[in-house]
């Protein structure tokens, strides 16, 4: 250790305060970047394992391995399991939808095949033996094969063959060029559907049908599906493995590992990568911020010390060398505290936010933190670069100064007195002590902007992430009201009969609370023209006088009980809304996005009530046999949500719902009568959805219901919504008050140091005859113009920064508010701040003795 680094080490003891708060600073800055890189890690592994529970670990698969390349790949030192399927072969599809696939591929599974390559069950269950078969759900929703569990297939299974080749599934199909060799007839069972496997590529030329392996008849292909111990050499391996053999990888899993090489996944981990950047950014941007003024202000007491040094020979580089070292020593101290420091604040974030990742993933996969050890290198390397960039820009300006003018101190202060010059209205306003106060922020425009900036920083990360969390707040709220059910089912195809025995088997599940039973039946509706509002006349373009108009419409027919509930809960009779000639109640509403209620949407109809002609539709038809008159009453009601229905509804620039008793359903359609009929189904609210889910599920199992349905956990959905708030909430908060410690400790530092600088010039004030109280007043001018500069360019900012996230992140119809709340707290902590820090520095200067102070030559 030379002679420089011994004065560095004693300009660290002696200004305690400032470099524990330096130390701090680094602390704060390493946590921050240790926790930003840690928490991730742990993300992307914790979705990396959750991708292997729902897709399979396995990370690459040859879908076309003869017997001895499996045994090859299964003894190879670089594979840590491999797992496979028999290729029993294919099928043609008959009435199939897509030209591409025109075959069926079944597979043999061995029960270990099941363990490796999860699949996700839709309905039924898994096949027990070789005559079942489990079939893929892409076979019904793009190959149009209508097929339940119960139902019997009976295929000619037989090869692809192209040019007398064998052909898999990693060869598309190519009209014309190939050929289906039958060998021999099979008949499978139907016993579920499950969700298109993973193994499945999009270009595969037959959907999956998956039945267990027979011992004695084996496949003389197979596919298979290999792990390997460093997933980083998946395609090092490939190259040196595939040798022209069709294979596939795992993008699942290697998209959360950054090995994918899909091009939608590079774009995945480009932005991943970016985002963490830009936040490492902004947390060394105000961790430099801290730092270098730390280093300024000490180069600055320490001006005439490095002239004296430079007068009897230390090089520049010797002096830059030496306020490095300094920096290093913080570093040695700050750096290993703050990565345990923000390992063991990630640690405590992720453990209270396990369970809502859990939600939103619908995993039970718990998270957990990961600790990497390039991590925690890269972190530790980035807080080091900031602490030597911090250093060096304010090393590199004092050496380069003229050492008669650092021994002099003349290089601090230069201006013309027109620079410093104030209004005669400032002085009539502020007085002495305000005028005082103005001047010294111009004379020494450096060291106020860097405090001003700091709290400008300060602000609009605050109000900005208060922002945006606002507003997912009032995402969350809309979310709640999107269903007035916890769980729904529905199945149009389903028989009244059949829907009503399921109805009273459903509504015991544990925690039900109430239930409805539901069918909405399409209808066509004939109105007189003057009988509808002007909006909508003006919409359509309809003449008053002019002929009758069809307009579409929907019947709901509700369970009696539910039906009266709304008819008394309207105030209506119910005695003139029951029996087969009774009233019915309808919302008849044009639609405008801009309105916040029901009550704000014009009618579809002039007066309250109206004698209207309405007919079912049968393929889109009016089935005019089964048209009636009824009496419809208009009412202000949002009808109760339809159970959930496959595919999407037609979109109409109006509203037009009509409700009926479901005891007038057969009076108004016959049984066996074909209708076109939108949604068929139950709803649920339950006290505990899931669980109540769940068991509706069992029951649907066992009753053994062969139909297409949907059985949607709705209160699943909402607490996803509200557990990415929580975990937003939770990040942004955590993030906003460690940059806001890091600006609250950089503006201590800044301030108290820059009152410490003014020593003698204070003392000189108050030598002259300032009175305390002016000395104060003088003191409190000055934290106002701090706190109002800073105010009047960081609230500004913040809300443009707040409205371009909105803009970005946010739905449309979630309207822009600014939050009001937070820019209180800001221009009160900014002002809290700025009072507390001055009064602990002018506190320690009154304590002084001005004739010491006077002597002081601050080297």
């Amino acid at each position: 250790m030379n002679i420089l680094h011994k004065v560095a080490l004693q300009g660290l003891k002696k200004n305690r305060t400032r470099t524990a708060v330096t130390i701090i600073g680094v602390i704060l800055s390493a946590a921050m970047i240790t926790a930003v890189s840690t928490f991730g890690v742990s993300l992307l592994d914790y979705m990396a394992k959750g991708a292997a529970q729902r897709y399979g670990g396995w990370h690459l698969a040859f879908l076309d391995a003869d017997p001895s390349f499996a045994r090859e790949r299964a003894l190879d030192r670089d594979v840590l399991a491999t797992a496979s399927f028999e290729n029993i072969g294919y099928a043609a599809l008959e009435g199939g939808k897509n030209p591409n696939r025109p075959y069926l591929f079944i597979a043999g599974f061995s029960t270990e095949t099941f363990d490796a390559l999860p699949l996700t069950l839709l309905s039924g269950r898994l096949p027990e033996n070789s005559g079942e078969v489990l079939v893929s759900g892409k076979a019904s929703t793009d190959g149009g094969v209508s097929c339940a569990p119960g139902d019997t297939l009976s295929l000619a299974v037989g090869s692809r063959v192209r040019d007398g080749g064998a052909l898999g599934q990693g060869d598309p199909y190519e009209a014309g060029t190939e050929t289906l060799l039958p060998r021999g007839e099979k008949t499978y069972t139907v016993v579920g559907i499950c969700g298109t496997p993973a193994f499945e590529p999009d270009s595969a030329p037959g959907y999956t049908l998956i039945t267990r392996t027979d011992a004695a008849e084996g496949a003389d292909s197979s596919a298979l599906f290999v792990t390997l111990k460093n997933p980083r050499r998946v395609h090092a391996y490939l190259r040196g493995a595939a040798d022209g053999r069709p294979y596939i990888l795992n993008h699942h899993v290697l998209r959360m590992m950054g090995l994918s090489n899909d091009p939608g996944d590079r774009i995945f981990n480009a932005l991943l990568f970016s985002f963490g950047c830009i936040v490492v950014v902004i947390i060394m941007v105000g961790s430099i911020f801290l730092i270098y003024n730390a280093f300024s202000i000490s180069l600055n007491e320490r001006t005439r010390q490095i002239g004296i040094l430079a007068s009897v020979g230390a090089t520049a580089k010797q002096l830059r060398n030496s306020v490095l070292f300094e920096g290093l020593c913080i570093g040695a101290v700050g750096i290993p505290a703050g990565v345990l420091v923000g390992l063991g604040g990630i640690g405590l974030v992720i453990s209270s936010a396990s369970r809502q990742f859990g939600d939103i993933f619908h995993t039970e996969i718990p998270l957990t933190m990961h600790v990497s050890a390039l991590a925690i290198a890269g972190a530790a390397a980035v807080s080091l670069v900031t602490i030597l960039i911090s250093a060096y820009l304010p090393a590199k300006k004092a050496s380069n100064t003229p050492v008669m003018e650092c021994i002099r101190q003349t290089n601090e202060v230069k201006m013309e007195s027109r620079a410093v010059k104030t209004s005669r209205l400032a002085e009539r306003v502020c007085g002495l002590e305000g005028t005082l106060a103005l001047k010294n922020f111009k004379r020494n425009k450096k060291r106020y902007r860097s405090i001003v900036m700091s709290l400008i920083l300060s602000v609009v990360l605050f109000i900005s992430t208060s922002a945006l969390v606002a507003d997912l707040k009032r995402m969350s709220e809309d979310a709640k009201v999107v269903t007035d059910y916890d769980v729904g089912f529905g199945a149009q195809e389903l028989d009244d009969g059949e829907l009503l025995r399921l109805y009273d088997s459903l509504e015991t599940a544990e925690g039900v609370t109430r239930s409805t039973c539901q069918s909405v039946v399409e209808y066509a509706c004939t109105v007189p023209a003057g009988i509808l509002s002007d909006g909508y006349r003006e919409y359509a373009g309809v003449d008053p006088a002019g002929e009758p108009v069809k307009l579409p419409m929907e019947l709901q027919f509700l369970d009696d009980d539910a039906y009266l509930e709304i008819i008394r809960g309207l105030g209506l009779p119910p005695e003139e809304y029951a029996g087969e000639n009774a009233r019915l109640i309808a919302v008849a509403k044009m639609q405008d996005r801009r309105a916040e209620s029901l009550s704000q949407l014009r009618g579809l109809f002039a007066a309250s009530a109206a004698d209207v002609t309405i007919i079912p539709l049968s393929g889109g038809t009016p089935k005019t046999e089964l048209g009636r008159e009824v009496s419809l009453t208009f009412v202000e009601f949002v009808p109760p949500d339809t159970p959930p229905v496959m595919g999407a509804s037609p979109q109409q620039p109006y509203v037009f719902q009509v409700m009926a008793p479901w005891s007038l359903k057969e009076a108004f359609i016959p049984s066996g009568a074909p209708v076109d009929v939108r949604v068929k189904g139950l709803t649920f609210q339950s006290e505990n959805p899931s669980r109540s889910a769940a068991e509706m599920k069992e029951i649907i199992r066992a009753e053994g219901l062969t139909v297409p349905y949907l059985l949607l956990n709705a209160s699943e959905m909402l607490e996803e919504n509200r557990s990415y708030i929580f975990v937003a909430n939770m990040f942004a908060y955590t993030f906003i008050i460690m940059i806001s410690l890091i600006a609250v400790a950089n503006v201590f530092n800044t301030i108290s140091t820059n009152i410490k600088l003014r020593r003698r010039e204070l003392a000189m004030l108050r030598s002259v005859g300032m009175s305390d109280r002016n000395f104060n007043r003088m003191m409190r001018f000055e934290c106002v113009f701090y706190g109002a500069r800073a105010l009047l360019f960081g609230l500004p900012l913040a809300a443009v920064s707040s409205w371009l996230i909105h803009k970005v992140m946010v739905v449309d119809r979630v309207k822009f508010t600014l939050p009001w709340a937070s820019i209180g707290i800001s221009v009160f902590s900014v002002l809290l701040v700025i009072f507390a820090t001055m009064a602990y520095a002018v506190g320690k200067i009154k304590r002084e003795n001005i004739i010491d102070a006077l002597r002081d030559d601050m080297t």
